[in-house]
């Protein structure tokens, strides 16, 4: 596996695009920090996120795990693009050549995705205890360390969605059709959705059912929006209307069970494709 790894490894470090993309992600991360200097003052009306409780434990791994979640596209376009590079620069033939098999090069692909997403599951995990320490108005080790299954969500969520970019990238050879095409599988998941939302009850909740088996939706239902958590949000929605904002942000097994399936899916179709394939 370590010698699977570095090969991949070398090949994104060698290739300048890829290793912007990589840096610029992990900045974009650590600039989640600076929502905690944000102020709004509009006369008398004064807002300073951070007293807000966003940095507060645990709310913060729910809170830095969606935001981060927001930025994946930025690894997104290196899996796509180390996948167009293979057939564009020839290295997947290289590499068949070289002794490497089909099966070892999707095992060496997988494994950058896990390393992606292992890492920045690291990163959002160290940064959001400096931040919570920084600013949570609660710092007991129970309460720090409660909530964590965000991050596992977090993990999860990466890792099936590289993996669909990964299946994309070895589906299309192109990384601007791959990433082209992901656009559209978003879209076409919205019009599913929002035609099942049309067509039935909406007191149903058919369309929140069907959603939670289509492969985007699902991994966006791991980490649900925690905007309205918040108690200022809260309060205001109670004082617009009672209970607008009533809902299960927690992380269900059977989610992540979803989510793991289709990755599954994804790696295993990708292997075909490449095992099919006339190289």
């Amino acid at each position: 596996m370590k010698r699977l790894l570095d090969i991949e490894l070398q090949k994104l470090w060698k290739n300048r695009s890829s290793k912007v993309l990589i840096i610029t992600y992990f900045v974009l991360l650590s600039f989640i920090a600076l929502i905690a200097s944000i102020k709004f003052e509009f006369g008398m009306f004064k807002l300073h996120i951070a007293e807000q409780g966003i940095f507060n434990f645990p709310y913060i791994w729910h809170f830095n795990t969606w935001v981060a979640a927001i930025l994946k596209l930025f690894l997104a376009i290196v899996i796509v693009s180390m996948m167009a590079n293979e057939y564009s620069y020839g290295t997947l033939k290289q590499n068949l050549i070289d002794g490497m098999s089909k099966k070892e090069f999707i095992q060496s692909k997988f494994l950058t995705v896990i390393l992606f997403a292992l890492g920045s599951t690291v990163f959002v995990f160290i940064m959001s205890l400096i931040l919570g320490y920084s600013f949570s108005s609660y710092n007991e080790i129970g309460i720090v360390f409660s909530d964590l299954e965000y991050l596992l969500a977090y993990f999860v969520k990466l890792t099936a969605f590289f993996s669909f970019c990964l299946f994309l990238g070895i589906l299309v050879k192109r990384s601007a059709f791959a990433l082209g095409f992901l656009l559209v599988w978003n879209i076409f998941e919205g019009i599913v959705i929002g035609l099942f939302r049309w067509k039935f009850n909406f007191t149903e909740n058919i369309h929140e059912k069907i959603g939670m088996f289509l492969p985007l939706e699902s991994m966006s239902n791991l980490i649900k929006e925690p905007i309205t958590r918040l108690s200022v949000i809260k309060s205001a929605g109670e004082a617009i209307g009672g209970k607008a904002f009533e809902k299960d942000y927690s992380v269900h097994f059977y989610e992540i069970l979803i989510v793991l399936v289709w990755t599954v899916i994804f790696v295993l179709m990708s292997y075909k494709i490449l095992k099919r394939r006339d190289l």
